[in-house]
């Protein structure tokens, strides 16, 4: 009995033995658990987004990238050299410099379109003849107005041709073309073919309408002279159209040449004086003077003009004076019709004929120098800073005519 309720007794000390270890255990477990949870327990602003992600890849690839191109340009720059090297002329091949085109190449080409339209058909025509007869005169003198040399101008010309064939007895077509080259020269030849600047100080006053391209021949013209080693200075007296004072100031940056000006609306008698007095203290060699180009009111423009003349002359009589007029190639016999106008109002000395390269009507030279009885002095043949040329009769007829 005893032993039973001993052994009973054992049996429920042991029970109650594991139900306190299962109590540990649970508790134990519990303790875990919580361990486990809190160290697994996630921050929301420790979450790893999309968007994190994708920046730090970005990063990473920036860096990658940088260090590979650090890499590559050290390679690229890093030369070593164990001995030194000779360079042979005929083991470095250098590109070959464009050679520069000469005056007469560039008046040809600026020339092609007129060329197209008169020599090719002077060409043809001769080579068709045999004797020279009216028939191929007249053929002449119509080659000659569709060049837009006028008909005055043209009359003038055949005569001439006439005569000199008559007086050289030249009977064969073949040779017309020198008799005819010869005698456009002797009518674009005047006394006085250059720009009056040999003889320091002078002063270029530039007249014209406006877009005829007057401003812009001024730029080239400036080029024009500092290349033969001339100090210039500008003086922006077109003060009525609007931008022309900051159009001279960008043609005085790109020659290195300052610009007297003053704001737009100025009397332009008052910009010419402080020109002047600035060409006057600085000791330049020509001033060059851009005037305004309206002609809608010959009264106006007659008065401005005057005016400026008086302050130049009170103030710098010593100098030499040479008024160019700016002429649109390209607008034929209405430029001779512009010149007329202007040349009521002013003194011409010179003419600018600009644009002859966007034209079939190139004659309108010949027209110009004829019937103004001014010579041509400037001839502008392309749109770059030195396709602004001085005027050589012979060399304007070989390419007009061929060599």
């Amino acid at each position: 009995m005893f032993k039973k309720l001993f052994g009973k007794k054992k049996q429920n000390d042991e029970e109650i033995n594991d139900d306190l270890n299962l109590e540990e255990s649970l508790e134990e477990f519990s303790e875990q658990n919580q361990e486990l949870e809190s160290a697994f327990e996630v921050n929301e602003d420790d979450l790893i987004t999309d968007e994190v992600i994708e920046e730090e890849l970005l990063e990473h690839n920036e860096e990658v990238i940088e260090e590979f191109a650090e890499e590559i340009i050290e390679e690229i720059v890093e030369v070593k050299v164990d001995e030194p090297v000779e360079l042979h002329e005929s083991s470095v091949e250098m590109p070959a410099e464009k050679p520069k085109k000469s005056y007469f190449a560039r008046l040809k080409e600026g020339l092609l379109k007129t060329q197209k339209n008169f020599t090719d058909k002077i060409d043809n025509l001769i080579n068709n003849y045999g004797k020279i007869d009216d028939e191929l005169l007249e053929e002449i003198e119509e080659i000659l107005i569709m060049a837009d040399v006028g008909m005055s101008t043209t009359m003038d010309i055949i005569e001439k041709l006439r005569d000199a064939l008559t007086e050289r007895k030249i009977t064969d077509s073949k040779d017309v073309k020198p008799v005819l080259k010869d005698v456009l020269v002797e009518m674009m030849t005047h006394e006085e073919p250059h720009l009056r600047v040999e003889n320091p100080p002078s002063i270029v006053f530039v007249i014209g309408v406006n877009g005829a391209g007057k401003t812009t021949s001024i730029g080239k013209i400036t080029n024009l002279l500092k290349q033969e080693g001339k100090s210039v200075l500008l003086g922006a007296a077109d003060t009525f159209r609007a931008a022309a004072i900051d159009q001279l100031k960008v043609w005085g940056t790109r020659n290195n040449v300052e610009v007297i000006a003053q704001s737009e609306g100025s009397d332009p008698a008052a910009v010419v004086y402080d020109a002047v007095h600035a060409a006057k203290s600085r000791q330049t060699e020509v001033l060059i003077i851009d005037t305004a180009g309206r002609l809608h009111n010959k009264k106006n423009l007659m008065k401005e003009l005057e005016k400026i003349f008086k302050v130049v002359e009170r103030e710098y009589s010593a100098a030499e004076k040479e008024v160019l007029l700016v002429l649109d190639g390209t607008t034929g016999q209405n430029a001779i019709q512009q010149a007329k106008l202007f040349k009521e109002v002013t003194p011409i000395s010179g003419i600018v004929l600009t644009k002859l390269d966007g034209t079939a009507k190139g004659g309108v030279v010949l027209a110009v120098n004829h019937e103004l009885g001014i010579p041509v002095k400037l001839i502008g043949v392309g749109e770059g800073i030195d396709d602004l040329q001085k005027f050589d009769p012979r060399a304007f007829a070989e390419a007009l005519l061929g060599e």
